[in-house]
């Protein structure tokens, strides 16, 4: 019978999701923050026009559609890495509910 391979530690797992969490979270605020900027950068391309020409053209272009939906993309990716987080924190706390609960039956 073969041996089981060790299992990681819990914290390890919080630890490595929680830095997981933190890269997308920031490169989702990151995109969040350059949008108007970038949408600035793109009117200016057009050169001179009305503001409001400017801007519904570059919201209209397949640039500025790929850099929302880039961002969304960014902003899910650190949603679900925040889930994985979150989802160490509730384990932790159901084993520690679980060995208390197994140290009151063993007082028994």
């Amino acid at each position: 019978m073969g041996q089981r391979p060790s299992e990681e530690p819990l914290s390890m797992k919080f630890w490595k999701a929680s830095q997981d969490w933190v890269a997308h979270d920031s490169a989702a605020r990151l995109m969040e923050e350059l949008k108007t900027s970038t949408l600035s950068q793109m009117m200016i391309k057009l050169g001179d026009m009305p503001v409001s020409k400017a801007e519904m053209i570059a919201k209209a272009s397949d640039e500025y559609r790929e850099y929302i939906t880039l961002m969304t993309a960014n902003r899910t990716d650190a949603n679900n890495a925040k889930v994985k987080m979150e989802y160490c924190r509730m384990k932790h706390s159901e084993e520690m509910s679980k060995e208390a609960n197994n140290r009151a039956e063993n007082k028994l």
